[in-house]
């Protein structure tokens, strides 16, 4: 917080009115069943983006990155996207977010502060994001409701940054809770929450810095036609989360998408796939059946791999690592490890849960890593965090 204040203080010569805080994230899995109106489940991180904010007596907005030692400035009533702004849009999003829906939103001086580059995939936008939002709120004193705030998130995110908006990663960022993991439900637009609580165990993300994976367009999954089939494979049921789930005659999907060609089969077959692995998922974590989560977690990764093709070999090569930390072959059935590539699109990331005797091995791992592909990952040990708070 000092270096914070300071940092603010020493820019804009005032020390900061409203400091506020939102996490980074990763979503376990689900992450692109959206379309669909599936489920999502993630976990807010204890990575944090700070944002402090003070008023000024004009109607500039002057944003300062601190980490990157840039500087922005706006004028709050022609406001508009520039492509040259970069990671200033996200917080000039916010702000058009608030003025576009009639709040009044007066002259700002604001400070962002974080470790975590938003290059990084780990929902470090968002959570810039999010601590805006609730920042200019508390500063102008804004009547504004948690439903309000969700509202300036997606005007922000549809008509300035013209981009989708994601309800998981705005649920994560502002809603998430300490100790739990957050399910997203697209069908009823709602999130809810399972208890993490497997002691003795490390969650551990990885960024291997690897140049990001680009030769998977995720926009193609977005096809009506396609929705429209997989409401065909659904079938309620009372007693699984959520009160549905894809059929499981494999007979019968074949039936369903034989008229798609097989590269589009695949796509649907690995949204099939994560929509029983988040179901499963959530199962293992509420019943602390760390087997069962272990297994769709790693179950997940090889949907990632072999059904979208997104994947590198020095991915692979640490993801293998990490679930060979124990050699036990008794283990293959149930693995006291885990890992998934995760972040942006799909990135350069890797989630792994672990035990705490195997995380000296495994960034011996990662150092054998460095030395065979150049890269130098970044390891960052994390835990459920809360969502988005005021910090003063």
């Amino acid at each position: 917080m000092k270096a914070l204040n300071d940092a603010h203080e020493l820019e804009y010569e005032r020390m900061p009115e409203v400091v506020a805080k939102a996490p980074g994230r990763f979503h376990l899995a689900g992450e692109h069943s959206w379309f669909y109106k599936d489920k999502t489940i993630s976990m807010a991180m204890n990575l944090y983006v700070h944002i402090a904010v003070s008023k000024r007596d004009d109607g500039l907005a002057k944003i300062y990155f601190h980490q990157l030692n840039d500087r922005k400035k706006i004028t709050i009533s022609t406001n508009k996207f520039r492509k040259e702004d970069k990671w200033a849009n996200a917080i000039k999003s916010v702000i058009y977010g608030f003025t576009s829906g009639g709040f009044s939103i007066g002259g700002v001086d604001i400070t962002v502060y974080t470790d975590i580059m938003p290059s990084a995939g780990f929902g470090i936008t968002t959570a810039m994001k999010a601590a805006t939002a609730i920042a200019l709120r508390k500063l102008f004193e804004l009547n504004c409701s948690d439903v309000q705030l969700l509202q300036v998130l997606e005007r922000g995110n549809r008509l300035f940054l013209k981009r989708n908006n994601f309800l998981s990663d705005n649920y994560a960022a502002l809603f998430a809770k300490k100790g739990s993991l957050i399910i997203t439900d697209y069908a009823k637009i709602s999130w809810d929450y399972v208890p993490f609580n497997f002691p003795n165990r490390k969650i551990i993300i990885t960024d291997t810095t690897v140049p990001r994976i680009s030769v998977w367009n995720e926009d193609t999954l977005f096809d009506p036609k396609y929705a429209l089939l997989l409401g065909e494979l659904k079938d309620k049921k009372n007693n699984v989360y959520g009160g549905w789930s894809y059929i499981n005659s494999i007979a019968d999907i074949d039936e369903v998408l034989e008229v798609l060609q097989k590269e589009e089969q695949r796509k649907l077959m690995a949204i099939i796939r994560e929509h029983s692995d988040v179901l499963d998922i959530r199962e293992g974590v509420e019943k602390g059946d760390f087997f069962k989560l272990a297994r769709a977690i790693n179950h997940s990764h090889e949907t990632v791999r072999e059904f979208f093709d997104i994947s590198c070999p020095e991915i692979e090569w640490i993801v293998k690592r990490i679930n060979e930390l124990e050699p036990n072959l008794e283990h293959l059935r149930n693995p006291v490890t885990c890992g998934r590539l995760t972040g942006k699109g799909y990135g350069r990331c890797i989630y792994a849960i672990m035990r705490d005797v195997d995380y000296e091995n495994y960034l011996q791992k990662l150092v054998e890593f460095e030395k065979i592909f150049g890269f130098h990952p970044a390891t960052y040990e994390v835990e459920c965090a809360d969502g988005a708070s005021i910090v003063v």
